[in-house]
């Protein structure tokens, strides 16, 4: 059938008593997000291929016995689906307080990762403590892993293998698996070891998929007390030429965490290694607040000045050395750490001052 003005086939079924259009291969749970139907999931991600894992996205739909995964299941002309009845909601709550029973009580951080919130809220949703079905747990935490950025606590795991997924899918890593079967799932890496001896590359897309903070951003979580709400700031990575778009989580006038854009049109929520972890220098005590210049001249010892007389000192260094040298024998490779407006000025400086276009910047990609 031909499609409608909105790219939408004329194909039809009933969701909660709604007629609605849909698109050849749209799953159910894909029909029920764009009508905002609250389908509850934690295995789910939009980038990812759907999982049917978790069950919290089951619907009734009219012929078939079961209840069904929406997130698996294709829409298809003339199906009448329920997302929400007394007997699903019935069914999620058994599920998470099965989950959560696996899970030790702990107030997980908002810090520790962009989706590390679902589980718990999805918990209080339903109600589920964990108190209801009790018993072994499974995963092992790994706080004998040195490195500094990604936390591995798997105390908190639920086994919905997001983090497995995104680095195959997203990253093409693979550096994330699963070894063993039931209560003995644990999420590992190669030789079960660190994950800088592993082909992880520190991109962080582990973390920010997470559920429930299993895997977190340990460098964001030095600031769990750091007093303040916690605030976004939409902004470009200045470190490569790409022009990632990431959040800049704030505590009042403290940078706490980066986080990639998942609506970013250059990344869709891919950072690298230097994106997602690179920002604590952002407030490191040892950088420069005051202008350095040599006493006595070349080999001096540096002290503090004035501005104005740091720029004037440059100012003459530049004219002897165009004036010995030439314009050619002034460069300048501006930093990936700058605003983007310091870029800008540095170029300026090189073309319009000196008639030259020996200017580079260490973002280029």
């Amino acid at each position: 059938m031909s499609d409608d003005t909105n790219g939408y086939e004329l194909s039809l079924l009933e969701l909660d008593g709604e007629e609605l259009k849909f698109r050849a291969g749209e799953t159910l749970y894909e029909v029920a997000q764009r009508r905002n139907k609250d389908v509850p999931t934690l295995c789910y991600d939009p980038r990812l291929e759907a999982f049917g894992a978790c069950r919290l996205c089951v619907v009734e739909v009219d012929g078939i016995r079961n209840p069904v995964a929406s997130c698996t299941t294709k829409a298809q002309a003339g199906m009448v689906v329920r997302t929400k009845t007394e007997a699903l909601e019935k069914h999620r709550k058994t599920l998470m307080e099965l989950v959560v029973s696996e899970n030790p009580e702990a107030t997980i951080d908002p810090l520790r990762g962009m989706a590390s919130q679902e589980l718990g809220v999805l918990a209080e949703r339903y109600g589920a403590d964990g108190s209801r079905f009790q018993g072994k747990h499974s995963g092992s935490s790994r706080p004998d892993d040195p490195n500094p950025m990604i936390g591995r606590d798997y105390d908190h795991c639920i086994s919905c293998y997001r983090c497995v997924r995104v680095c195959a899918e997203q990253e093409g890593d693979y550096a994330i698996s699963i070894k063993n079967r039931g209560f003995g799932t644990q999420i590992t890496v190669e030789f079960d070891g660190f994950l800088s001896d592993s082909a992880c590359t520190f991109c962080g897309q582990c973390v920010q998929t997470c559920p429930t903070g299993a895997l977190n951003d340990l460098r964001a979580r030095k600031h769990e007390d750091t007093p303040g709400e916690l605030e976004a700031t939409r902004s470009i990575c200045p470190y490569c030429g790409v022009g990632c778009s990431v959040d800049i989580m704030t505590k009042e006038d403290t940078v706490v965490a980066v986080r990639p854009a998942m609506d970013g049109p250059a990344n869709e929520g891919a950072l690298c290694v230097k994106g997602q972890f690179g920002w604590e220098w952002i407030q490191n005590p040892e950088r420069l607040t005051k202008p350095l210049v040599r006493k006595g001249g070349k080999g001096g010892e540096l002290v503090e000045a004035t501005w104005e007389e740091a720029l004037e000192r440059a100012a003459q260094g530049f004219a002897q050395v165009r004036d010995t040298h030439g314009r050619h024998a002034v460069y300048a490779v501006a930093s990936g750490r700058a605003p983007h407006e310091s870029a800008y000025s540095v170029q300026k400086f090189i073309r319009a001052g000196f008639m030259s276009n020996l200017v580079d910047n260490c973002s280029r990609a």
